[in-house]
């Protein structure tokens, strides 16, 4: 999967990309509003739902993982760089999950999702804690998400701090509408 990330945005910058860029479905992201990105982007792209803060945390000052409501159970692995965790309710069924992949002194927390049935059972804060006591394990001191307007209020529950917005588009059709 391709994506575009523009770190020094600006109007420019992201009409070149966003003009240059013919397939469809490749995300382009910029720590701008949403209102900017829309205005600077040419025909055949889209504002994508959820984006809305780029965020950071010391790890060490992300709060510990609490215990696992009754029933529900952890498991937690590590691959290619990556520990993802994944959350199992009483009848198996999945209940959240998240991964992590550290990149020296900072790592990067993605695909944090609770499923909306296991809402408000703390499962949300025990993937974090998890995923940040694994980073520090692995010698990471900080680290960043693309946080949901949903997931913000999580994120600066536990210790993080929003930095920058964020927001994405996406080409809708590729050469010719095809």
């Amino acid at each position: 999967m391709a994506r575009h990330v523009v770190t020094a945005a600006d109007e420019a910058t992201v009409r070149k990309l966003a003009e240059n860029t013919t397939a469809s479905g490749i995300p382009l992201k910029a720590f701008v509003p949403a209102p900017t990105l829309k205005e600077w982007l040419p025909p055949g792209w889209v504002l994508m739902d959820g984006h809305a803060a780029l965020m950071a945390a010391r790890l060490s000052a992300v709060e510990a993982p609490p215990g696992l409501p009754d029933g529900y159970r952890l498991r937690r692995w590590d691959r290619a760089g990556v520990t993802r965790v994944a959350v199992r309710a009483p009848d198996g069924a999945f209940a959240a999950r998240g991964q992590i992949a550290v990149t020296g002194p900072t790592a990067v927390v993605d695909q944090v999702e609770t499923h909306p049935a296991h809402w408000r059972r703390g499962l949300g804060r025990v993937v974090m804690g998890t995923l940040a006591e694994a980073a520090t394990r692995q010698g990471a001191r900080a680290a960043v998400l693309g946080a949901t307007a949903k997931g913000r209020s999580l994120y600066e529950a536990v210790g993080w701090q929003v930095v920058a917005p964020l927001s994405a588009a996406v080409r809708e059709t590729g050469d010719g509408g095809s």
